[in-house]
């Protein structure tokens, strides 16, 4: 059940501002999803509505990127329908593990996320020569896809690191194809969390409106002013929400705590 008009449009503004820091550094999921959660919506349906409205940014910027000639379609083929099949194992995989555990997994994994943003380093936009051939780019694709369909933040950085620093793309042409390879398994989780009835139709499209509006203002932002001020914030941010998960009581990692240091 969606939750409160208050409420969705307080995630509508959640959106806006994970779109806009997503299109300056990356890792807007890292916002949405434990501002789904701290909403009381349930693990798997939180990553299922924060599918829907992240595809619609994506898509996007997809468009965006192949109108300036940015994106290679014949060379990246096969690794986008690998990335499209390897989300939906992750999907169809976080569909059926214990929503108790998913909700002690989470705010593990969104801690591990910020970790990587605070130490992951700075790239070029300089093409240098791939490591790999095709077949290591087309695994690649599958393996992150599959994370990113069981949960999802950072995947795009995921991608770009691994477009830079294992294939040798240049930032910009790595952020081009990220977007594509993002929004096959974008669209693949979706398609599986439809299927399963997990998506909150009225909060994910009305998220959706936020995340298009934040991601024409974090790329106006990131041009304008450059991106220096979007990683600090997605940290503080995100930490900040995934504390508030983990200060409830009902979390079973919090109640398991609790329950050690009591007893």
């Amino acid at each position: 059940m969606d939750p409160a008009f208050d409420i969705i449009l307080i995630l509508m503004a959640v959106a806006f501002l994970a779109a806009t820091i997503d299109a300056m550094a990356g890792g807007g999921g890292l916002v949405t999803i434990p501002a789904l959660l701290a909403a009381g919506i349930p693990p798997v349906a939180a990553l299922a509505t924060n599918k829907l409205q992240s595809s619609f940014g994506t898509c996007g910027a997809v468009i965006a990127f192949a109108r300036r000639g940015h994106i290679d379609f014949r060379r990246f083929a096969m690794p986008a329908l690998a990335s499209f099949i390897g989300s939906a194992g992750g999907a169809f995989l976080v569909t059926r593990i214990d929503s108790g555990f998913l909700s002690a997994l989470l705010p593990m994994l969104l801690i591990a996320m910020v970790l990587y943003f605070l130490l992951s380093p700075r790239m070029s936009d300089e093409d240098r020569h791939s490591r790999f051939g095709p077949l290591v780019l087309i695994v690649t694709a599958a393996i992150i896809g599959g994370y990113d369909g069981f949960f999802g933040p950072g995947t795009g950085s995921f991608f770009t690191t691994a477009l830079v620093g294992l294939f040798g793309l240049g930032l910009i042409r790595a952020v081009a194809h990220t977007k594509l390879l993002n929004f096959a398994s974008n669209f693949s989780s979706v398609i599986v969390f439809i299927i399963g009835g997990h998506v909150l139709w009225i909060t994910g499209l009305a998220m959706a409106v936020g995340s298009i509006a934040g991601g024409q203002f974090g790329a106006y932002l990131a041009i304008r002013f450059g991106a220096g001020i979007a990683r600090p914030l997605l940290i503080v941010m995100s930490l900040a929400l995934t504390t508030k998960l983990l200060l409830d009581p009902t979390n079973p990692l919090t109640a398991a705590a609790l329950g050690w240091f009591g007893g």
